[in-house]
């Protein structure tokens, strides 16, 4: 690849991720402020709200959860400590689930979810980083839930294991409820959609890039 086709590609890529933030919020602005405004207003407790928000996020490894909607709406709704703390828990219990599925149902599941060309990228990443490459997938949609799934599958050590997903589940779940609690505070649907679509885009956009291949998409 020359580096003018390449440099045409990043600037392609920047320009979707940035479409796919301004067009909808140009479209559906004022519903999507309605619509966040109104649920906000119903003040639901505290307590249910974790419950439901954290459920999402434990289940995430089996379900189309789009995890990065629910960190940021957990900033938004809790608070940003609140948020943290409740998609910090949530990831965790859905790290856990991928690890004894992973150990349980081999590479069979693994394949069905994310294929032969993203368990080999997942493979030599982790020949490469150890059990670091468990932090580096953990923003990237569909590798962020094969990449547990895969530790449980090659019998990584449960305490490296929960140890890295720890640490890298804290980066994630703060940035998310950072973005969120700024979003309820500026009462703008703009800060909370970009937050939801930036951070796993551009972790999305860093992997593709090491890796020279295109990444999974959610």
């Amino acid at each position: 690849m020359t580096r003018a086709r390449a440099v045409a590609g990043w600037a392609a890529f920047c320009g979707l991720l940035l479409a796919g933030v301004l067009v909808p919020f140009a479209l559906f602005g004022a519903e999507l402020d309605a619509l966040a405004q109104g649920f906000l207003s119903a003040h639901p407790p505290a307590w249910q709200v974790a419950l439901v928000l954290g459920g999402l996020l434990a289940g995430d490894v089996l379900l189309p959860v789009p995890s990065s909607l629910v960190g940021t709406a957990a900033g938004g709704l809790l608070g940003f400590w609140g948020g943290l703390a409740t998609a910090w828990l949530g990831m965790m219990v859905g790290c856990a689930v991928g690890y004894v599925l992973g150990a349980r149902a081999g590479s069979a599941a693994l394949r069905r979810m994310a294929g032969d060309a993203e368990l080999e990228r997942l493979a030599r990443a982790s020949e490469r980083l150890g059990p670091w490459f468990l932090l580096v997938f953990r923003a990237v949609p569909v590798l962020a839930e094969a990449s547990v799934v895969f530790a449980g599958t090659s019998q990584m050590s449960r305490r490296a294991f929960f140890t890295v997903c720890a640490l890298s589940n804290l980066g994630v779940s703060a940035t998310y409820a950072a973005l969120g609690a700024t979003a309820a505070e500026v009462e703008s649907f703009l800060v909370f959609f970009a937050g939801m679509v930036l951070l796993p885009g551009l972790a999305l956009a860093w992997v593709r890039r090491r890796s020279g291949a295109p990444a999974a998409s959610r």
